[in-house]
């Protein structure tokens, strides 16, 4: 096992290679396997699945329930600063540490975690290439136990929505002005056919359909068959293109409630490197509810 002194910050060759702006908020599973006992990390899973955790995890991984732990139980918000702070410091996180997301569903609430971490300023962030796939079909070890890590005197900053979030009438003031909109759901969300991802229930929307204006990349398009990311050239043929992004664009990204598009916004962010991209949180379900919100149906172009 690796020692306290193991580099977290620098990427490996498997990640070096695949050529993105921003190498560093990615790990291998070897890098993990290596740095397990690092004392300067912490993992953290964070799945859709919340039960999985419970089955086997990463050794040393602690468990973040995205809905439990970073949403408000009154108000459809994420938690206040002093309940991430109580977070960070009852998994024995502080800025000294680094932590690595991962989850099931090609680490998209692991994407979801890191970005409501990022809400607060928290910069010291990682994700897992591949996350829980990939790491069981390399056939690595899991475990039951719980880890329990000391405390520490984590102090949060209030939380800053503005530079990553977007909110229902910044989203349509966006629209109007022609800005570039992703819609990350699957084709069939996108034209209005279903109100709901394939293979789950309906979710209570009124209206199918998509926000005027928006291009349909699905989210899974930018992962492999084994969880990890593709080539910056893959993404790049995507993202550009056929949905015909370019560097210095504003984008919003948006899905259902947000966290499919917390996978999109971590990949234009930081894996092609976009200045300005925010996720639209209140997504589908706050759009499609809303009263007077424009709507387009079809396939679009």
């Amino acid at each position: 096992m690796a020692t306290a002194t193991a580099p977290v910050t620098a990427p490996d060759k498997t990640i070096l290679a695949k050529g993105y702006v921003h190498p560093e908020l990615l790990v291998s599973t070897d890098w993990l396997a290596a740095n397990l006992d690092n004392p300067s990390i912490r993992v953290i899973e964070s799945d859709e699945d919340v039960l999985l955790y419970d089955m086997g995890h990463i050794p040393n991984a602690q468990k973040v329930d995205w809905h439990a732990d970073l949403n408000d139980p009154i108000v459809r918000d994420y938690v206040d600063r002093e309940h991430f702070q109580e977070l960070l410091r009852s998994r024995g996180i502080d800025d000294s540490k680094t932590v690595i997301f991962y989850g099931d569903k090609n680490n998209w609430w692991a994407c979801y975690a890191l970005w409501v971490f990022r809400l607060f300023g928290f910069e010291n962030a990682r994700v897992l290439d591949g996350g829980r796939v990939k790491w069981e079909q390399e056939g690595r070890r899991l475990i039951a136990d719980v880890p329990h890590f000391q405390r520490t005197n984590y102090t949060a900053p209030e939380r800053n929505d503005a530079p990553i979030r977007a909110f229902r009438e910044e989203t349509l003031e966006h629209a109007k002005a022609k800005l570039p909109l992703i819609d990350v759901r699957s084709p069939d969300e996108f034209s209005g056919k279903k109100t709901h991802m394939p293979e789950y229930p309906q979710e209570g929307v009124l209206r199918g359909g998509h926000i005027p204006g928006a291009k349909n990349v699905p989210w899974a398009r930018a992962a492999n068959p084994d969880g990890t990311f593709k080539s910056a050239d893959e993404l790049r043929a995507i993202y550009q293109n056929e949905a015909g992004l370019k560097k210095g664009d504003d984008v919003i990204a948006y899905c259902r409630i947000g966290e499919r598009s917390s996978h999109t916004w971590f990949v234009l962010t930081y894996l092609l490197g976009y200045d300005k991209v925010r996720n639209y949180d209140g997504s589908w379900t706050e759009w499609g509810n809303s009263v007077r919100l424009p709507i387009e149906k079809g396939a679009g172009a």
